[in-house]
């Protein structure tokens, strides 16, 4: 896990650095997202570092995703990556954006990290060890999910860039089934982080996102205790078809509460748009 941190503070220095020019030579990709300099810098400090640590395990980066299935689909161990997951945030410099690797063995994440360029935080997991908060002085805590049992209000964390049309009526409906919910917003792959240590208990994704968006989060969300699933509540996997768009996901914190009860019927109406 040395290693892997070491380059993603290399590749963080890179987009901050980036990050406090005027110009971040931003550009239109195919799908219209917005990509800039620092993705491209990052993404190439990642590859050209993963591939030195593990020479032996393929890089599948957001920046060269082009790799046909029929190569990829060989793959039993690989490095899935996103140099830099929250590029509208980049763009608006409210510093919600983060570096996200994964190592995919099986089509499972069996080890994620986590890092914030702008506070130099990181959130990691590896298997059965468990998962952690780490703060710029090198700070190590053990992060767990939030418990629900005894809760008195759920709190709700969505995305800041990407609502979409079917969140607002979901959110009302977990407002007249719950029995107080907050609802915040964020960027990037810091919501999972948020469910991870226990200040957020559900976050809702019900707009496109890819298996580089998810993959070193569900790592680290599963090793704190919670998990990531699809609206038959089975977990995301990886790598097992042509397209690396994930399904509409739930991310919950206390596994135990009767989530799958309590969804049901708003599940069933998202189902049917």
């Amino acid at each position: 896990m040395g290693e892997l941190k070491k380059i993603c503070q290399q590749a963080g220095a890179a987009i901050i650095e980036i990050y406090q020019h005027d110009d971040f030579g931003i550009r239109e990709k195919l799908d219209h997202s917005p990509v800039t300099e620092a993705d491209m810098a990052s993404h190439q400090i990642i590859v050209e570092g993963l591939q030195q640590l593990t020479p032996e395990i393929p890089v599948l980066s957001e920046e060269s995703s082009a790799v046909p299935f029929s190569s990829r689909r060989t793959w039993s161990t690989f490095w899935l990556v996103d140099p830099l997951d929250g590029t509208k945030e980049f763009i608006q410099r409210n510093g919600e954006f983060t570096i996200n690797i994964a190592l995919i063995e099986n089509n499972h994440p069996a080890l994620g990290i986590i890092f914030v360029p702008v506070t130099h935080e990181m959130y990691y997991a590896e298997g059965q060890v468990g998962a952690f908060w780490e703060s710029a002085e090198g700070e190590v805590q053990p992060i767990h999910v939030n418990s629900l049992l005894q809760a008195d209000i759920v709190n709700i964390i969505a995305s800041r860039s990407h609502m979409g049309e079917r969140l607002s009526p979901f959110l009302s409906h977990l407002a007249e089934i719950l029995p107080a919910i907050n609802i915040s917003h964020l960027g990037s792959a810091l919501k999972f982080c948020l469910i991870a240590e226990g200040k957020s208990d559900f976050y809702p994704r019900l707009t496109p996102t890819s298996e580089w968006d998810t993959a070193a989060a569900q790592a680290i969300v599963e090793a704190a205790g919670g998990c990531i699933v699809d609206f038959n509540f089975q977990p995301l996997t990886y790598n097992t078809r042509e397209s690396l768009l994930n399904p509409p996901f739930l991310v919950l914190g206390d596994k135990q509460y009767s989530w799958q009860e309590a969804l049901k019927p708003v599940l069933k109406d998202i189902a049917k748009t």
